[in-house]
């Protein structure tokens, strides 16, 4: 949102969430999968420009698998609302981050490189969970909080939110 928590943070912190929840704020990987397990979510991404623009996207099925597979993110049917499918290389993949690499990139360590934590595979379309630039600064190429299929890798953009909610 504005860049006052600092999201590159280890396993620990991602598992078991961290920030305000009325400001930036991370879940926990844990309490994703308690929640997810027990009834179907959907998982809707808000994004915001630094000029101002806005766009979503929603996937129908959101769940992730439990700590000994990684957490695995689960995402399909998904609708536009401007954004474009940047999480499509996404599902399927195990959690990273800087300090427990589970990504599918050979070469490295993928939360390393572009300074974040995500479900990377080799390495991403999407990076949320990032270091804030605090402005759309191409000469940070893919390492801002970006989403490929709406502003590209060399664009940051200044909001990004993941909420989940029980399907009806």
């Amino acid at each position: 949102m504005d860049g006052s928590v600092n999201f590159y943070r280890p396993w620990k912190h991602y598992k078991n969430g961290f920030g305000d929840k009325y400001g930036e704020y991370w879940l926990g990987l844990e309490n994703i999968y308690q929640l997810t397990l027990k009834r179907k979510y959907e998982l809707k991404v808000d994004l915001q420009d630094f000029s101002g623009p806005s766009a979503f996207a929603r996937y129908s099925s959101f769940f992730i698998d439990s700590e000994a597979e990684g957490y695995k993110l689960h995402v399909s049917g998904f609708i536009n609302g401007g954004a474009g499918d940047s999480l499509a290389t996404h599902n399927g993949q195990k959690f990273s981050t800087f300090d427990k690499d589970q990504d599918m990139n050979a070469e490295g360590n993928c939360a390393k490189s572009y300074l974040g934590a995500f479900w990377y595979s080799e390495c991403h379309n999407a990076n949320p969970n990032r270091i804030y630039l605090w402005v759309n600064d191409a000469t940070h190429y893919a390492i801002g909080n970006v989403w490929y299929h709406w502003k590209a890798f060399d664009n940051g953009l200044k909001y990004i939110a993941m909420k989940i909610k029980p399907v009806a």
